[in-house]
């Protein structure tokens, strides 16, 4: 339920303006309150597009300290904003802009076969973490590969040097999803392990027991990225971790969808559900927990709340169950949920097509950042552009809808990730493969899209 209009918002900020006096919209955000402010006027700063002739996506991003962002993902191409690879196999591609979006350097790292990115993160040194997935044994990837994709892992600094890279996997299709430094100094890497491949191996001081198909896969990694240890987690079907985070004591929250209804998981609803794995310090199993409906429910994000719990965003294709008010084909589904896995509350957003949430971030105390896809004109959207726009959300700490807007030319564009920036300032990120309207520039089969609004 939409409780802010843009015209409701633009009203109240020309209130705030003229009793502050300024125009710059520069102020930061206020966590005095309550809330966010979230007088955003919707308006778009301005639309990027980043690539070359081929195909070309960013799935992952961070805010830098200049104001502009460095984002990660994979590109096929070998000529326009790339400038050095010389085939049109996909590599790892990180790329750094400034806060008018301008392009200050772009970097592509693996070897002669498919290499993609799904993950970076900040290092406490400067630098930054990237994971994802190699087909690749040359180039870049120095420390091998064991079967047909495996984890791949890069350090670099922050002009995107390679300082070292670790690759882990078995025979079958082992593919990293998400990373982050630990607060002991290390990495936890956490994605989907080929078990059935692997023939059990890759669970560290853990009894395999019947586990099957694709599984949750968590490695915990030094300083250096060598491993501690590996574990998987899941049943006999299909079991994929998309995220995790860190709990304040140590412990890993991991996200992701399971269809399986036996071995490590106890309630599944129906179909995929969002399943929830939480896991000690030492690859522990603490409590795992499903929600969802009957039919399909895939969750992307996870982030931690400041009073201590979590917000969980994804689809979902149920209309019962632990999803209460469906509105269209798939609607966006966010779950919060305590420290123990309780569900605190669930909501849907979305028109009457298609809509998926695909990332989540905390703006500020209560308030929350989400970015999706839509293809729907109605509900929860106010203007749909073309087949599938891009879309971002803020949420308060209720889950309640407070703005939102969407992006994109006549053809496909979709939101990966977004953030609010210490302006009040809403970058999104994902891909575009339109040429017109708010896109006003392709340069190839698919681009990077950047998004900043105001």
């Amino acid at each position: 339920m939409k409780i802010i209009k843009q015209t409701a918002l633009l009203a109240s900020l020309l209130i705030v303006l003229a009793s502050c006096g300024s125009d710059d919209g520069t102020d930061p955000i206020d966590d005095t309150d309550d809330g966010m402010n979230t007088e955003f006027l919707g308006e778009i700063e301005f639309v990027r597009t980043y690539g070359g002739s081929n195909e070309d996506d960013i799935v992952s991003f961070q805010a830098t300290s200049d104001g502009g962002i460095i984002a990660a993902g994979y590109t096929k191409s070998i000529d326009g904003d790339i400038i050095d690879k010389t085939a049109d196999d996909s590599d790892f591609w990180v790329l750094r802009t400034d806060q008018q979006g301008a392009l200050m350097w772009s970097r592509t790292y693996g070897g002669s076969s498919d290499d993609r990115a799904r993950s970076i993160s900040p290092t406490s040194d400067g630098g930054y973490v990237v994971s994802g997935y190699t087909r690749s044994d040359d180039g870049d990837v120095q420390s091998g590969n064991e079967g047909f994709n495996d984890f791949w892992v890069i350090k670099i600094n922050g002009s995107g040097d390679l300082l070292w890279e670790k690759s882990f996997g078995f025979s079958g299709s082992d593919q990293a999803f998400d990373i982050f430094e630990t607060n002991d100094g290390g990495f936890f890497v956490t994605g989907i392990l080929d078990v059935t491949a692997s023939g059990g191996e890759g669970n560290t001081g853990r009894n395999a027991g019947l586990h099957a198909g694709g599984d949750y896969w968590n490695l915990k990694l030094n300083a250096s990225g060598e491993l501690i240890w590996s574990r998987y987690y899941g049943g006999t079907f299909t079991d994929t971790a998309h995220m995790a985070v860190e709990t304040g004591n140590g412990d890993f929250i991991i996200i992701g969808f399971s269809d399986s209804t036996d071995v490590d998981i106890s309630n599944n609803k129906g179909g995929y559900d969002f399943w929830v794995v939480r896991v000690a310090n030492d690859g522990t199993l603490i409590w795992e927990k499903s929600y969802g409906g009957s039919e399909i429910d895939i969750p992307y994000a996870i982030t931690k709340t400041n009073d201590g719990n979590y917000i969980i965003v994804g689809d979902t294709r149920s209309t019962d169950i632990d999803v209460s008010n469906p509105i269209g084909n798939a609607d966006i589904w966010a779950i919060k949920i305590d420290d123990n896995g309780s569900m605190l509350w669930e909501q849907t957003y979305g028109g009457t097509q298609f809509e998926s949430a695909r990332g989540i971030r905390a703006a500020s105390e209560g308030n929350y950042v989400i970015a999706a896809s839509t293809r729907s004109a109605d509900g929860d959207i106010d203007e749909n552009k073309g087949q599938n726009d891009a879309w971002a959300l803020v949420i308060d700490s209720d889950g309640t809808l407070q703005f939102d807007k969407t992006v994109g030319g006549s053809d496909l564009d979709f939101a990966n990730d977004a953030l609010i920036t210490s302006d009040n300032k809403i970058y999104v990120i994902g891909n575009t493969e339109s040429d017109d309207l708010d896109v006003t520039e392709n340069k190839g089969i698919k681009d990077f899209l950047l998004i900043k609004i105001q």
